[in-house]
């Protein structure tokens, strides 16, 4: 006998509208959290979301639409009979399975899971200029599930393993004080004397010029000058050791060098 359409071709028929649905669903709960949030930023009075809500928006929607598309491709693949029965034989045998997901995703669900506590804890955000171990330095401009992006200032867009962010030392120089001295370093010769460097130094902003090495390779020291809130620190800091070294080699303290 002969079969009919659906009976032949139903159960893809079955999983693609399956799929289609997930997707929508997916879209529409994307656009509704973009919709609240806009509502939202329009009730605060500077007209748009704090860095840490916008980080933490795209977290949230970035999970809630893998969640919906994943819990669609699992209902459309259970309409095939087929399937059925090979899912039922593998979670039959959960020493197989914790193998399977122990080992091969054992580094995906490791950057996931860090991924959600970055979004709980946030100690990183975008926009924040941080340092990740003593590789990575730059500006975030991207917090994803598994990964986040830096922009390294030079041309080159550096990932970041979320694993990695939650686990190595993380400096972010965005977050604290922002009305916290700047702080630079200046090498002098040996034999230079402190003092007429000190001296020459303590102008202007600067708020304090203290010796903290001094060997046969010559003497640190640690200037510190003020700076307004808001302002580029990584900007204000070469801009300080510049004029420093300029002072410095115009009142003849580096002619040695």
């Amino acid at each position: 006998m002969d079969q009919t359409f659906w009976q032949e071709h139903g159960d893809e028929i079955s999983a693609a509208i399956t799929i289609a649905v997930a997707v929508a669903i997916a879209i529409g709960v994307d656009r509704l959290l973009i919709g609240r949030a806009v509502q939202g930023a329009i009730g605060l009075e500077t007209g748009e979301l704090s860095r840490e809500a916008r980080t933490r928006l795209r977290l949230i929607r970035r999970m809630l639409f893998v969640a919906i598309i994943l819990i669609g491709i699992a209902l459309a693949l259970s309409q095939f009979t087929s399937i059925k029965r090979f899912a039922t034989g593998v979670l039959a045998s959960t020493a197989v399975l914790g193998i399977i997901i122990g080992f091969a995703g054992r580094q995906v669900i490791a950057n996931l899971v860090a991924g959600v506590l970055m979004a709980i804890t946030q100690p990183i955000r975008i926009g924040d200029r941080v340092s990740i171990g003593d590789e990575v330095n730059g500006r975030v401009v991207d917090i994803a599930l598994t990964f986040t992006k830096v922009d390294g200032g030079d041309g080159n867009l550096i990932v970041v393993p979320n694993e990695k962010v939650t686990t190595d030392v993380v400096i972010n120089h965005s977050a604290g004080n922002s009305q916290a001295p700047v702080t630079v370093d200046v090498w002098l010769p040996p034999d230079a004397d402190l003092d007429a460097a000190r001296s020459t130094l303590e102008k202007g902003e600067v708020t304090s010029v203290a010796l903290i090495d001094h060997s046969q390779e010559g003497a640190r020291l640690q200037v510190k000058a003020a700076i307004d809130a808001g302002a580029d620190r990584q900007a204000h800091e070469a801009d300080l050791r510049e004029r420093a070294q300029v002072a410095l080699r115009d009142a003849g303290l580096l002619s040695s060098q």
